[in-house]
């Protein structure tokens, strides 16, 4: 799941290189984290969320393909 939500993002932003993607597993569920420059926050999170909420769509589909639960979430820099 980490690759796919890597090659998504990378191809949405103009600093693909400041892209960082890390896997976590709470309990029962994985957790992606995604993190981007602070210019590209908007480019990922989309307006009203949009390309967010399809990122997230994509991923969980591929999830449930695998019998898996996966959730996408966007951290920014500060954080």
């Amino acid at each position: 799941m980490k690759e796919l939500v890597e090659i998504i993002v990378t191809s949405l932003v103009d600093h693909p290189d400041q892209v960082e993607v890390t896997e976590e597993a709470k309990d029962d569920e994985k957790v992606i984290n995604i993190k981007v420059s602070q210019e590209d926050m908007g480019k990922v999170i989309g307006k009203q969320g949009r390309i967010a909420k399809a990122i997230r769509t994509v991923v969980k589909a591929a999830a449930i393909k695998q019998d898996e639960h996966v959730t996408v979430e966007i951290v920014s820099e500060n954080e």
